[in-house]
């Protein structure tokens, strides 16, 4: 499905897609026959309306626009949602008005719903947003409640010279998740593929009393977690919209998941050879999709589709299209009534405060812990301690960019904060609310952090803050994952009840963190989240990060039949030890048992996707000889960051060798067990020859003292022993015990004095 090529942009970037080449436009019209209308589209603009590196800002953006309409009127462009909303500061401080102004100013001819739209209340939508708006914001699985009927416009048509383009609107089926439950009063979210089927089937249906159109593009406001392939087929949300909306869906513009894709993918019941475009142009206009049709100006059948992603921007970060006058003006205007109030300095850092990355160091990660996830929840904490709070919690989708120590422009030294930056950090105005939760729910809480099968990211890491901290299991089943959690060195009980801050997106449910709604003492603190940041800077004039680590992932290699006992080699595989975001590195690890160090680990420094995990070691250790029976603790530290985290372990009491055992030496448990020699000093190696087990996994007790001596596995009829230190001169019985704790035989072995035989 190729298209003439024409008007080809010089050394054009291509990402994806079918088409020819970049920056191609098609002329009015191919033949006498077709009419080729050019479909522009972005997603998750969020206000960027200044340039900085690869986001070309929104004037270069209307001339990409202005650009493609020039070698082409019949050109159109559209959103998949997230237009405003979690905005950089420019756009936010005028509740993004100069974005849509932008919008609308560049034509946008219609727009999904995200979910950001409603970062206000449907109220701001109704009220404000969409009389804003002088296009169409659609969402055809939202209901009005008290009407049971739509709640927005389903669908729009734009007519194109003389083709009818539709254009069906939907949002995340995750929407009550993504915002806080009252600001969604009286909408119910219906599932995305039935609704927009139904839809696209009544446009296509010939009965123009429910609307008809020659050409559907779905719009949704949901997308893959990743470019690969897969991400867009499997049985994920998107995968299911994308394998599920019916044959009269001729395109996919999606949005949502900030990730750059364009798929060409068959569809069961349409001619061999042909194909639907699945796009997505990644994140605050730093691409635009582009999709190309020709439609058949007599019948308005469509004879071909075709896609690209188009960068917005060259290698070097140039504009690859001239900035539009009239938006450039709008830009201008928004940038200096924010200049006023954006300037001013509100306190300094001593080093960056980042969000955590993945591969590579650009691509956000919002599954691993930061340095800014918990300092803004430090900060929350201090806002509301007055309120008895103990421990506040912080979404990492509330985070939009990094807090830097380099200037950011004249006027902004190293290190000094403005409101600016912090208000790009956290754009949202969320209020701060208190709960009572117990350490059950907390525990809840934080499991919560893998999140559902389907959802968009599959692991959401909350800041916590100073004093909190927690174990993790990352190898456990579902609901067992969390170890212990301390507050302030003291453990956490699950009948507790602790004070919580949460900004009100989470303590409402949101990020599927729906335990957060089961608190009791619910009350709103009368604190702003950017408001409580600049309180705390005014407090604290100078900030810096703290590096240490406040949950750490452990896993303890399984004890034998007779639990962990003195003597018993222990692999602890650590993980989250490291921050991803460019902070000071660590090297090794290490492990203390009881406060004494057992052993110590290289630290190895690869980042883990989607994860917590980056920073993982494994310490090999000997629990000493010496352990005595009851709880203990391992403590896991990195010195260079002073992350530490304590585990409890359990010892269990050796067993006792019975004494009719020692009695019987005609015993058939006796007769099982020899020693080569039976007589040797301490350190020496002995053979112990075991009769009838070859292969088992046995553990070898000594007594008189009582000590683990060895886990090993009989072969060639036997197993080496070492005598341990501390053995008095004289008899002393080695007792042989298989894997499920049961007595297989014992020796007597003679200590010799001196190391003498």
């Amino acid at each position: 499905m190729n298209r003439p090529l024409s008007l080809a942009l010089v050394g054009a970037l291509v990402i994806g897609g079918s088409a020819g080449l970049a920056g191609v436009a098609a002329p009015a019209a191919e033949a006498a026959s077709t009419v080729s209308i050019d479909v522009l589209s972005i997603n998750d603009f969020h206000g960027r309306l200044e340039a900085g590196g690869v986001v070309a800002g929104a004037a270069v953006l209307a001339g990409a626009v202005d650009h493609y309409t020039a070698a082409n009127p019949n050109t159109l462009l559209v959103s998949a949602g997230d237009n405003i909303g979690a905005s950089t500061f420019t756009s936010f401080i005028q509740q993004d008005k100069p974005t849509i102004d932008a919008l609308n100013q560049m034509k946008l001819a219609a727009s999904a719903l995200g979910n950001h739209e409603f970062d206000r209340g449907r109220s701001d939508v109704d009220s404000r947003v969409i009389p804003s708006a002088a296009f169409p914001y659609l969402a055809a699985n939202l209901y009005d409640t008290t009407t049971g009927k739509p709640a927005y416009d389903q669908y729009s048509i734009s007519v194109v010279d003389g083709v009818r383009i539709g254009f069906v609107g939907a949002v995340t089926e995750q929407l009550p998740s993504l915002v806080g439950s009252s600001a969604l009063a009286g909408l119910q979210v219906k599932p995305i593929v039935p609704e927009v089927n139904r839809v696209a089937d009544q446009l296509t249906d010939g009965d123009p009393a429910n609307g008809e159109a020659d050409v559907v593009v779905l719009l949704v406001h949901e997308g893959a977690a990743t470019p690969a392939l897969a991400d867009s087929t499997d049985d994920s949300a998107f995968g299911s919209i994308v394998t599920g909306v019916d044959t009269n869906v001729d395109a996919i513009v999606s949005g949502h998941t900030h990730q750059v894709y364009d798929h060409d993918l068959p569809v069961a019941g349409w001619p061999t050879g042909r194909t639907r475009p699945v796009l997505q142009a990644g994140e605050y206009g730093e691409n635009i999709g582009h999709l190309a049709l020709s439609v058949d100006s007599a019948t308005h059948e469509l004879q071909s589709i075709t896609s690209e992603i188009v960068p917005l921007t060259n290698p070097d970060t140039s504009p690859r299209f001239a900035p539009d006058a009239a938006v450039a003006a709008i830009v201008s205007d928004a940038v200096a009534v924010a200049a006023v109030k954006g300037n001013e300095k509100v306190g300094s850092i001593t080093a960056d405060f980042n969000k955590a990355k993945q591969t590579g160091g650009t691509e956000d990660n919002r599954g691993g812990e930061s340095t800014l996830g918990n300092f803004v929840a430090d900060v929350q904490l201090a806002s509301t301690q007055a309120a008895g709070s103990q421990i506040a919690f912080m979404n990492p989708g509330g985070l939009r960019t990094d807090l830097t120590y380099a200037s950011s422009g004249p006027g902004d030294g190293d290190g000094s904060v403005s409101y600016r930056e912090l208000a790009n950090v956290q754009p949202f105005a969320n209020t701060l609310v208190t709960l009572d939760v117990t350490g059950d729910q907390i525990r809840r809480i934080l499991e919560q952090q893998w999140q559902p099968t389907g959802a968009s990211r599959p692991f959401l890491k909350l800041g916590v803050s100073h004093g909190f901290s927690y174990s993790y299991d990352p190898t456990r089943p579902s609901g067992s994952r969390i170890g212990q959690m301390s507050l302030n060195g003291h453990v956490i009980s699950p009948i507790e009840t602790v004070i919580v801050t949460a900004n009100k997106f989470l303590a409402d449910g949101g990020d599927n963190f729906t335990t957060f709604a089961e608190g009791t003492g619910r009350a709103d603190s009368g604190k702003v989240d950017l408001d409580s940041m600049i309180d705390y800077f005014h407090a604290h004039p100078v900030v810096s990060p703290d590096y240490a680590q406040r949950a750490i992932g452990v896993h303890l290699s399984a004890p034998d039949a007779n639990g962990y006992s003195a003597g018993d080699t222990i692999n602890v595989s650590l993980s989250s030890l490291l921050f991803s975001g460019g902070e000071p590195p660590a090297s090794r690890v290490e492990l203390a048992y009881d406060g004494t160090t057992v052993g110590t680990a290289a630290i190895d420094p690869t980042v883990v996707d989607t994860t917590d995990e980056v920073g993982r070691a494994t310490v090999i250790a000997t629990i000493p000889g010496d352990g005595d029976a009851g709880d203990h603790v391992l403590t896991a530290r990195v010195a260079e960051s002073k992350t530490s985290i304590d585990v409890p372990l359990h010892i269990s009491a050796l067993p006792p060798l019975k004494q009719s055992a020692l009695n019987d030496a005609n015993s058939t448990v006796f007769a099982t067990v020899s020693a080569t020699p039976n007589r040797a000093p301490t350190g020496s190696l002995v053979r112990l020859s075991i009769s009838g087990h070859e292969g088992r996994t046995v553990s070898v007790v000594g007594y008189q003292p009582q000590l683990k001596v060895a886990t090993a596995v009989v072969a060639g009829g036997g197993a080496n022993i070492r005598i341990p230190a501390g053995y008095a001169p004289g008899e002393h019985p080695f007792a042989v015990y298989a894997g499920d704790g049961s007595l297989i035989g014992w020796v007597e072995i003679t200590v010799a004095a001196g190391g003498r035989f």
